[in-house]
């Protein structure tokens, strides 16, 4: 039997299973998944609904609890010495539509050998490197708790 997770609970509860999505399967409402304990799973979520690592889901019978985990992937991690240069980095790839995960001293976006070259140019660290990537959701796009 699959079970069905239907909403987004509104707070972090102990979770019974958990799900390890990229940064694109979490932009997927209706999927059917593996969970890690290797049980099968269904998101029925309404349509636009963006998942984050740590959110948790309930199932439809109100009997389980699905916590999401952002799977570690593949990404370019871009740093600078300065904050104006990280804030121009940001800039550039904000013209170009780049899903990107903003931090205090980091960007982090989907590997892209253009893009790469184009940070290093301007003078930045890009690394790459597996880790989990938790892209901002958008100035157009309104989530819904």
């Amino acid at each position: 039997m699959v079970l069905a997770f239907t909403h987004r609970l509104s707070a972090p509860q102990p979770a019974d299973q958990t799900l390890a999505l990229t940064a694109d399967a979490r932009l997927r409402s209706r999927y059917r998944h593996t969970a890690n304990d290797g049980s099968e799973v269904y998101l029925n979520l309404p349509r636009g609904t963006v998942l984050k690592g740590g959110d948790c889901l309930g199932a439809e019978t109100h009997t389980q609890i699905l916590q999401i985990i952002a799977k570690p992937e593949p990404v370019l991690t871009v740093s600078a010495e300065t904050a104006l240069a990280l804030l121009r980095a940001a800039y550039h790839l904000g013209n170009r539509h780049v899903p990107l995960e903003l931090a205090p001293d980091y960007l982090r976006l989907s590997p892209d050998p253009v893009l790469a070259q184009l940070l290093a140019q301007l003078g930045l660290q890009v690394v790459q490197e597996i880790a989990p990537f938790e892209p901002e959701s958008g100035a157009y796009h309104h989530d819904h708790a």
